[in-house]
């Protein structure tokens, strides 16, 4: 079996490199066709000796994510379903920058399915399949920039030479938002975010986590991983609402949450940012509104309230039935906020109508 190089560190294809004779100065050149330029052989890799180019060639390959559907919204967001060597599947969110023309944020998937059950998400409803390694989590954006490099050029079927040579990087933001709760995967999330930190380019400013309260991993995070951003998916004010619709609040309580928020440290002009999707009749009320500004007094933060999309294209059988909050509820629940001085913002769910806003993520491929 021929060694997937992307599976590999920067230490241990130089380790490969050395016992082919290889300069020096190839780990730096291979490292580079594969993760800034897109590269899926080493015969792409045109600054390489022709000799160890057929040697690696004989050895040693490199993977890439196989793109089994994409789906375009009407608001420009595209899901792309991804196929993985074990036939398992992933999706991939991208979506526009509502002011910049060509940049994008990558919303990308850490495991196939979820353990958490949250029961506003679809990807809990199918129960958890395995993680994905930090190569996957990888791939989701390398898969992603080949795809936009070729829609703007107009390049049919796989024209490698064409692909590479336009200005790909448009993917400006990487969230780990998709399918998965990424610090129940914390090695391999790490990795990725090493990976895309130093072979990709991404800064780590640009780069956001998001869980649903994993307390050890958020310790962990603060200690071991890079300074990216931190979001927290909260959605209740209450360990009563909090226990009904996301289990893991009974191993993880809100209470013990909050705390861990607290004591996550912070680099000047960070803040947390928690995640509120808004549940009709479930989480939206003044009461819940003004429990949230409690909660998060003294915690530098910026608060996404999200109202709930129902998931039309999801079977009934995966989650049960939410409404949508009422407009005015909405407004008057960040108005409340607002007046206590703090940053919340209504999002607009991209691409609810391809199944690619926020907990429609399932990866269903048969």
């Amino acid at each position: 079996m021929k060694i997937n190089f992307k599976h590999l560190s920067k230490d241990e294809i130089h380790g490969i490199l050395s016992g082919l004779k290889a300069p020096s100065y190839a780990t730096g050149q291979i490292i580079d066709w594969i993760y800034r330029k897109s590269a899926c052989s080493f015969d792409d890799m045109t600054n390489l000796p022709k000799q160890l180019r057929t040697q690696l060639e004989s050895i040693a390959c490199i993977s890439s994510l196989t793109l089994l559907k994409k789906s375009v919204s009407r608001d420009g967001s595209q899901k792309f379903l991804f196929g993985l060597e074990d036939n398992e599947s992933i999706e991939s969110v991208l979506i526009p920058n509502s002011t910049a023309r060509d940049r994008y944020t990558l919303c990308v998937s850490s495991q196939v399915g979820c353990s958490l059950g949250c029961k506003f998400c679809a990807t809990g409803g199918l129960g958890f399949k395995r993680n994905l390694f930090a190569h996957e989590i990888v791939d989701q954006v390398i898969a992603s920039r080949r795809i936009i490099a070729r829609n703007r050029n107009a390049v049919g079927g796989d024209d490698i030479k064409k692909t590479l040579s336009s200005k790909a990087s448009v993917i400006t933001n990487i969230v780990f938002m998709g399918m998965g709760e990424p610090l129940n995967n914390f090695n391999e999330v790490v990795n990725a975010l090493w990976r895309l930190i130093k072979f990709m380019d991404f800064s780590k400013r640009k780069i956001t986590v998001s869980t649903a309260g994993v307390v050890p991993g958020m310790n962990m995070l603060a200690k071991t991983g890079p300074d990216i951003s931190l979001a927290v998916s909260l959605n209740a004010t209450t360990e009563e609402t909090r226990n009904r619709i996301m289990p893991i609040n009974r191993k993880y309580p809100l209470k013990k949450l909050i705390e861990a928020c607290r004591d996550y440290p912070l680099s000047p002009r960070r803040r947390i940012t928690f995640e509120y999707v808004l549940l009709g009749g479930v989480n939206d009320s003044t009461d819940d509104a003004h429990r949230l500004v409690s909660l998060l007094k003294g915690i530098r933060s910026k608060i996404n309230l999200i109202p709930y999309n129902s998931p039309s294209h999801v079977s009934d059988a995966l989650l049960p039935s939410f409404d949508a909050p009422d407009d005015t509820r909405v407004l008057a629940f960040q108005k409340i906020l607002k007046k206590a001085g703090m940053t919340a913002i209504i999002r607009k769910s991209m691409g609810s109508d391809i199944a690619a806003a926020c907990g429609q993520l399932k990866a269903a491929y048969r």
